[in-house]
């Protein structure tokens, strides 16, 4: 394992508290389940890799279990975990936005408590990125093991979509596990949007993103916190922060409708030709239904972009931390302007 590419074994005489070299990101929402093995896998691929100069960032995204207490007692036992608690649910995006706020590793890696993504990969993803001289390695599923057919139907479908209807490249079958330069990181942190969807923010930074192929299994224990209503946001956020197909959906109806009209018109024109007699109204009322429908649909799709304009220049906090469990031995920093203390 060729860590030193990236100097993560402690410098002689130096105190791990002067400095980290790697940081891992966990958001957290009611994982009490899962959370203790969570952190037993973490600490050992941590102590192998950067032994002394790691640490693990739990952030508590309002959960209503036992999860901070979890986190609390295991930021008591091991000064290299650090407890981020939000003031409320704020979303899997957002969390994970704390969670890079509080980094000073060297390199950022970000995982699900779940452990569907193996921590144990990591050592094989920083020798990759230290052969390919990259600032990303991203986890690109090769299976998704325990997840139902519609879920991998309509990931399919999605992530392909998404990419067909953007300027840029964004990874098919990829999450939010990756691998990440601290630059990366910084320059998430300092993008202000409010509706994220981190995967398509870290595809249009550019720089330098190779996969790393893994298997992924299923949830260790408890239940997926991703219920449909949440897929449909997060496609939602996806789709109107990266693409402007929504919006040119409005030109393909009105392609539609004009090709309609001139059909009918052309048939209405015909009829009273051929047998003296126009078409009743049925005919009409039908388009009028298609040519309403239409522009409820584009006006709904203007509102959408529209009210996510007015909620981003509200410039509210993106998140907010009411509780900090911290043992790090470090100067304090300036706090993030995205974030704020309850």
């Amino acid at each position: 394992m060729n860590t030193h590419a990236f100097d993560l074994t402690p410098a002689p005489g130096m105190r791990s508290s002067q400095t980290r070299g790697l940081s891992v990101v966990v958001p957290c929402l009611d994982e009490e389940a899962v959370l203790e093995t969570t952190l037993e896998r973490l600490v050992t691929v941590c102590e192998a890799t950067a032994p002394g100069r790691y640490e693990i960032i739990l952030v508590d995204d309002g959960s209503t279990d036992r999860t901070w207490s979890v986190i609390e007692a295991a930021t008591r036992r091991n000064a290299a975990i650090v407890g981020v608690r939000l003031s409320r649910n704020h979303g899997h995006q957002l969390a994970l936005l704390a969670g890079l706020s509080e980094v000073r590793g060297e390199l950022v890696l970000v995982i699900d408590a779940d452990l569907q993504d193996p921590p144990e990969i990591l050592p094989d993803m920083i020798d990759l990125m230290a052969v390919e001289g990259a600032d990303v390695v991203y986890g690109k599923r090769r299976t998704r093991t325990g997840e139902t057919f519609f879920k991998r139907l309509t990931a399919d479908w999605f992530y392909r979509l998404l990419d067909k209807s953007t300027d840029f490249e964004i990874p098919l079958d990829a999450g939010d596990f990756r691998l990440m330069t601290r630059q990366i990181s910084d320059l998430l942190v300092s993008m202000p949007e409010r509706d994220r969807f981190t995967r398509g923010m870290v595809a249009w930074l550019g720089f330098r993103q190779v996969p790393f192929l893994y298997d992924r299994e299923p949830r260790h224990a408890g239940e997926t916190k991703y219920t449909l209503r949440k897929m449909l946001r997060l496609a939602s956020d996806a789709f109107l922060g990266f693409s402007l197909l929504p919006l040119r959906f409005g030109l393909f109806l009105a392609a539609f409708t004009s090709i309609f009209s001139i059909g009918m018109g052309i048939f209405v024109v015909g009829s009273a030709l051929m047998t003296n007699t126009a078409p009743g109204w049925a005919s009409a009322m039908l388009f009028s239904s298609i040519v309403a429908s239409a522009q409820f649909a584009v006006l709904g799709v203007i509102g959408e972009y529209v009210g996510r304009i007015y909620l981003q220049d509200k410039k509210r906090p993106l998140f907010l931390v009411s509780r900090l469990s911290d043992r790090r031995n470090a100067p304090a920093r300036e706090p993030s302007r995205f974030a704020a203390s309850a």
